[in-house]
């Protein structure tokens, strides 16, 4: 019912088409605030209906004001319950929307164009110039509850430790929530070589989410084992599979990926289930994980890998979205928990 633009916004959807199950869709708008990035990721969007006069007095201009600005096109009118039935049945698709083309160029369009198995899309999304985050990062809150009257916001923490994040398309709200837990965070390219993230003595290391199949990004791999055991490091979405790899392990293509805010995650070692955020089309294959990882978490509809830690060095990572935006906050004690990873590895 909410999240639109955090979808837009989120790295992680780059090269997809996007269907939203929820019929009404631009209802409030979008406003700078809840960008989840500096632009839009989605190649198109599908709904059944949009709502052409936002209501909300954070509103800043319309959705399809928005894609017209950034010239996305989207599809209305559409009946996305079977859509989303159909996926579920035959999976995720390539697809194609045009103004242009008939329904045979289109689908021979959707035909030849190429699949995300093999895709690198981190190379489209990761930040060309690295930089220290500084971005507003504080909790907005109600007045009556509000510890600052005047702007509505909760003071931050002291940032206590200094990590170097990988922006493989990061999200704002990863950032933001990292910084609210007490870190200062400098955000490098992907294709920083680990000699150049070491030499910055960090007190540790965030792989970030990001699009495409993880299996292609190999000049990453070999990066990112140069730092196991060198440093702490905690890894979310793409991060989790990347770290996958570096264990020796593989990831796979899932029929139609986990999308959206309501997935259950167990935690094999207290039981305790949190409700996520997800948004990811490959997964670990925990067969093919060494014995010196433990399994962590699992998804309780599909039984798949949630989380990973290595049982030899200071590495922990999850498969969902911990900070949420959209989505619940269940699972936003993973930041708190590489604060102690950090602590106990000084």
């Amino acid at each position: 019912m909410t999240g639109y633009q955090e979808i837009i916004t989120d790295p992680s959807y780059r090269g997809q088409i996007v269907t939203m199950t929820y019929p009404l869709q631009g209802n409030y708008g979008i406003n700078a605030a809840d960008a989840e990035s500096a632009s839009p990721h989605v190649r198109g969007f599908v709904i059944g209906e949009l709502c052409e006069i936002p209501s909300s007095w954070r509103s800043e201009q319309s959705l399809s004001e928005y894609f017209a600005e950034h010239k996305i096109i989207g599809i209305e009118d559409i009946d996305t319950r079977a859509l989303t039935k159909h996926l579920r049945s035959q999976g995720a698709m390539r697809a194609v929307i045009s103004t242009e083309l008939s329904e045979e160029e289109a689908v021979q369009a959707a035909k030849d164009s190429p699949s995300m198995v093999g895709m690198d899309y981190v190379e489209e999304v990761s930040t060309r110039e690295d930089y220290h985050w500084d971005g507003e990062s504080r909790l907005w809150t109600i007045p009556s509850v509000t510890t600052n009257q005047e702007t509505n916001y909760i003071d931050l923490p002291e940032a206590k430790y200094r990590i170097v994040a990988y922006d493989f398309g990061v999200k704002y709200n990863i950032l933001r929530s990292l910084r609210q837990s007490g870190f200062d965070v400098e955000v490098v390219n992907s294709r920083t070589p680990a000699s150049e993230v070491l030499a910055k003595n960090p007190d540790g290391i965030f792989l970030s989410n990001g699009p495409g199949d993880p299996a292609a990004l190999t000049y990453i791999h070999d990066e990112v084992k140069q730092l196991i055991g060198k440093k702490p490091i905690f890894g979310i979405c793409l991060g989790h599979q990347i770290l996958t790899h570096c264990f020796g392990g593989k990831t796979f293509k899932l029929k139609f990926g986990h999308r959206g805010g309501n997935h259950p995650v167990k935690d094999l070692r207290t039981g305790q289930i949190a409700i996520t955020a997800q948004n990811h089309g490959f997964a670990t294959d925990d067969d093919s994980l060494p014995d010196y990882t433990e399994v962590t978490h699992i998804n309780l509809n599909d039984q798949t890998v949630e989380g990973v830690r290595s049982t030899k060095d200071p590495v922990f990572s999850v498969q969902h979205h911990p900070e949420a935006a959209p989505g619940p906050n269940d699972a936003k004690n993973f930041f708190g928990e590489f604060a102690d990873l950090i602590e106990a590895s000084k």
